[in-house]
């Protein structure tokens, strides 16, 4: 085949460090828009963000030439540096080590949409660690929960 034709949908979900609300209403809006604008950088398209104070959610369209940990690596360096830069109060910010991608089919894409969109209500219902757990069991990841929350 002359050309590669992908369409990498990845649900990405990660927390701020130690899960602390450092996602303020005031920060929100401009850290996904930064994102964005990353996410664009990196040949990707960001579908569909959201989460609460401490971890968001995101779906991706990721290019073929970035391997998904490099990805994240990349996407979290650079907004953690964008914040202490722009919000010289929030030094300690930071995100979380690891993270959670899970694939999405195409025909799935809308559904994922739906669950992202409304997660400041969602978990006001359930907590991060019942959700994340959650989808290590739907996606069948095996997982020992004494080193997830390290």
């Amino acid at each position: 085949m002359a050309g590669s034709y992908t369409n990498i949908l990845m649900h990405l979900v990660f927390s701020t460090k130690n899960r602390s609300p450092w996602i303020t209403p005031e920060l929100k809006p401009r850290l996904f828009q930064y994102m964005g604008g990353t996410i664009r950088k990196m040949k990707a398209s960001l579908l569909e963000i959201g989460g609460p104070a401490d971890h968001l959610h995101a779906l991706v369209r990721m290019h073929q030439d970035k391997a998904v940990a490099d990805f994240l690596r990349d996407l979290k360096s650079a907004s953690s540096g964008w914040v202490h830069d722009t919000f010289p109060d929030m030094r300690n910010f930071a995100w979380q080590d690891g993270y959670g991608a899970f694939s999405v089919s195409h025909s799935q894409s809308q559904r994922v949409r739906d669950y992202i969109a409304p997660q400041e209500r969602r978990h006001r219902r359930t907590d991060f660690k019942t959700e994340f757990l959650a989808f290590l069991k739907a996606h069948e990841i095996e997982y020992d929960e004494r080193y997830i929350w390290r």
